[in-house]
Formats: C-alpha cells, sequence, structure tokens
C-alpha cells in the first residue's frame, strides 16, 4: 500500500514539473496538457463507468426478490451491448461528419487515430481511445434508465434488442445534433453534460416502453387506485445511490473536456462543488415537501430526490454559483415528485421511478441553463427538448411495437408471478425459498 502512494506521489510530481515548465513566461508544453487532458477522460469516464454499479444496487434494491438476479442480469448485459454498438456504428454516427446536420455516418467500426500524437504533434488534445471510452460509458448510462423502469415484467432479448437499437442509432443520432455540431448546435442549444441528450433521452426511451408494456400484475385497481410493491433491500437502494452521486462527478467534472490549464481546473473543481451542491438541494426540498405533505419522510422519494438534483444540474453545472445549483436542485426534486404523482394518476408503472428523475428533471434542467448562462436561449433551449423528445419517443415507440408484435417484450402471468429470477435465468439471487404468495 505504502509502495502505491510512493509511486502516485511520484507521478503526480513529474507530471507538476511538466505543468511548471514554461515556454516563454508559463505557458503549459502541448504535451503536459495531452497527457492532462487524457488524465481527465479516463478518470471521469471510469467514475462513470461505476454508474453501472450504482443502476444495480438501486434497481436490485427497488425490484422484489424474485426478480433481483434478472435485474442484475440485465445491468452487465446493456452495459457490454452499449459498448459494442458505439463501437460498431454508434460513435460514427454521432460524430463523424456531422457538419451541422441531422447525423454522422453509417460507417462500421470505430478505430483509434493517434498517428500524430507519436510523431511528437499534440494538437489533438487528447488521445483518441480516451475520447471514445468516456462517451460510451455515456451511452451506458442512457440505457440504464431504460431497465429500472420496465423492471419485474420485460423479457430479457427484446430488452437486449431495444437497447442495441437505443444505442447504436437513436442515442448517437440525437447526440449529433449538439455534442456532434449538428443542427442543434447551430441553434445555440447548450447542454452540458447532457440532462437532455442522456437523461431526458433515457427517459423518452422508457416511457414509450412502459406504455407498450402495461403495468406489472397487481400494481393498479380496477377502480383506479394503486397499490404499493415493496422492493427487496433499501440498503440496496441507498447505496446505489450513493454509488451514482458519486459517478456524476466524472458525468459532469468530465464534460469540461479539458484539464490543461489553470482556468479548466477552477472550472472542473466548480462543476464538482455545484454537482454535489444541486443534489443537496433536492434532498433537503424532498425531505421537507415529504413530511408537510405525507406527514412522514419518504426514504425513497428522498432518494430519487438526489438523483433529480443530479439530472437537474447536469445541462449546466459551471455558470452557477452553489445558491442557485442548491435552488435548482431543489425545484428538480419538486418536479420529479409531482410527475411520480402523475404517472400513477395515469397507470404508467415505472419501478425505480426514472421518468420522474431522469425525463421530468432533465427537462427542467435543460430550461434551468438560462437562469445562470447568459449565452442560453429560451427559444433554443424549447426547441433542443421538444426536437429531441418527439424523435425518441416516437422512434422508441416504433420499435417497442415492433418487438411486440413480433417476439413478444412481456412475461406471461404465470411466469411474471414465479419471478423472472427462476423463468428468465433459472436461479435466485437469494438462498431462501420464495414465498408464492408474494405477488
Amino acid at each position: 500500500m505504502q509502495r502505491r502512494c510512493w509511486l502516485m506521489c511520484i507521478t503526480m510530481l513529474f507530471l507538476s514539473m511538466g505543468v511548471a515548465k514554461a515556454d516563454g513566461g508559463g505557458a503549459v508544453s502541448a504535451e503536459t496538457i495531452y497527457i492532462l487532458n487524457t488524465f481527465l477522460f479516463l478518470f471521469c469516464g471510469v467514475l462513470v463507468m461505476f454508474m453501472a454499479a450504482g443502476f444495480s444496487m438501486l434497481e436490485s434494491g427497488m425490484v422484489r426478490t424474485k426478480n433481483v438476479a434478472v435485474i442484475l442480469t440485465k445491468n452487465i448485459l446493456l452495459y457490454a451491448v452499449a459498448g459494442l454498438s458505439f463501437y460498431l456504428v454508434g460513435y460514427n454516427l454521432m460524430y463523424a461528419g456531422v457538419d451541422g446536420g441531422f447525423m454522422g455516418t453509417f460507417s462500421l467500426f470505430w478505430s483509434a487515430d493517434d498517428t500524430s500524437a507519436y510523431a511528437g504533434d499534440y494538437s489533438a488534445g487528447y488521445a483518441a481511445a480516451s475520447d471514445w471510452f468516456f462517451q460510451m460509458v455515456f451511452v451506458a448510462t442512457t440505457a440504464s434508465i431504460v431497465s429500472g423502469a420496465l423492471a419485474e415484467r420485460i423479457k430479457i432479448w427484446p430488452f437486449a434488442l431495444f437497447i442495441f437499437i437505443l444505442t447504436a442509432v437513436l442515442y448517437p443520432i440525437t447526440g449529433s445534433w449538439k455534442w456532434g455540431a449538428g443542427w442543434l448546435d447551430g441553434m445555440g442549444f447548450m447542454d452540458f453534460a447532457g440532462s437532455t441528450l442522456v437523461h431526458s433521452v433515457g427517459g423518452w426511451a422508457a416511457l414509450a416502453g412502459a406504455i407498450f408494456l402495461g403495468p406489472r400484475s397487481g400494481r393498479f385497481n380496477e377502480d383506479g387506485t394503486s397499490n404499493s410493491i415493496p422492493g427487496s433491500s433499501l440498503t440496496s437502494v441507498t447505496l446505489g445511490t450513493f454509488i451514482l452521486w458519486l459517478g456524476w462527478f466524472g458525468f459532469n467534472g468530465g464534460s469540461q473536456l479539458a484539464l490543461g490549464s489553470a482556468s479548466d481546473a477552477i472550472a472542473v473543481s466548480n462543476i464538482f462543488v455545484n454537482t454535489n451542491a444541486a443534489a443537496l438541494g433536492g434532498v433537503l426540498t424532498v425531505m421537507i415537501a415529504s413530511q408537510l405533505f405525507y406527514k412522514r419522510i419518504d426514504l425513497v422519494m428522498i432518494l430519487n430526490a438526489a438523483l433529480a438534483g443530479l439530472v437537474s444540474i447536469t445541462a449546466e453545472p459551471l455558470t452557477p454559483t452553489i445558491g442557485q445549483a442548491i435552488i435548482i436542485g431543489g425545484i428538480g426534486g419538486i418536479i420529479m415528485m409531482v410527475v411520480s404523482v402523475l404517472l400513477e394518476k395515469v397507470k404508467i408503472d415505472d419501478v425505480v421511478g426514472a421518468i420522474p428523475v431522469h425525463l421530468a428533471a432533465g427537462v427542467w434542467g435543460t430550461l434551468a441553463v438560462c437562469l445562470s448562462n447568459p449565452d442560453a436561449t429560451f427559444g433554443a433551449q424549447i426547441a433542443g427538448i421538444v426536437s429531441i423528445g418527439v424523435f425518441t419517443f416516437i422512434a422508441s415507440a416504433i420499435v417497442w411495437m415492433v418487438l411486440k408484435s413480433t417476439i413478444g417484450i412481456r412475461l406471461n402471468l404465470d411466469q411474471e408471478l414465479k419471478g423472472g429470477d427462476l423463468s428468465e435465468v433459472g436461479m435466485r439471487a437469494y438462498n431462501f425459498d420464495f414465498d408464492p404468495s408474494n405477488k
């Protein structure tokens, strides 16, 4: 352990020597900038990748014990599918030759090209593979949003097919509109780290799926009332929330896309602080609201409020003051609460609250950019929200409809009552007999 600490200290010393090395009065060398930017992508990408563990813990805690193994299977499956699809076609569709248009190129296989860096030309700014990795883990995050909303009744393989289409085609197309320098970017639409481009896209896809899939058996009564279906472990849900919170620092901080100057370092620091502040605002606001309206503190609602606050600040985590970030996160938490109630009223079953957290708070966060960034315009933000929402929802609905009418997307009633652990993967997550009364 001590040896690793010394190696880390020596590495950082050499990096600091490189930063201090001046070319004419304090300019950082191009190679040092290249190294630091690459490090930011890799380090923050690993934090975002760890969010896969957070989603796994949160979702496994929100489902019943008879569905824990299958939801964990879907989480590792979607990560693998997202990575493969982004390598095959997604990255090129999102970034290659968009040039102000509506998508990139349908060319197979992404490949890294660092030829110029090997020759001593560091003008690219970072290693190509570090950028690909950072962008890929964002795609996997989008896919994870869908998983939790549709839990406990969707079949594995239709789910995997939808995730492939979402991550290979749908997400890259809308991503190209802004991050690929497409038409929305030309309009001035702003979404720093993806309140709309990641979170709302996942939310729209989940909403379409929840509508076509229908609610879980026993979730709603014929008279319009609903039944609460407790999950397997609030401990797991809480752990998952904190892991996601941690990963969000990489999600937002890495989106600065640079760490080669003092101003970039300051920006990343401010992004970290504002990201944390928005989550705090969500937690405290919803905790008070829960006590006032429900006369009790709802733990699940509070945990989702932290996530809603994080989603809300993701579109612009750099320019707000800490106070503004707290307010943005708090409003995001209240919006999440309201949309959760509305979904229940219209009998849309979202097991983990993904739609209120990621879609509703994502829309709010994208609009909230106008509160702190003077370059943002309300018209451009609305254009981005509406165009991306309409495209993603309609395209997702078509895919879900085709899957439903061909191979089917839902477990039959016997399989659902038995639980996906036995009917889909043939194993239990917990070593005790399943109680058939747990329906």
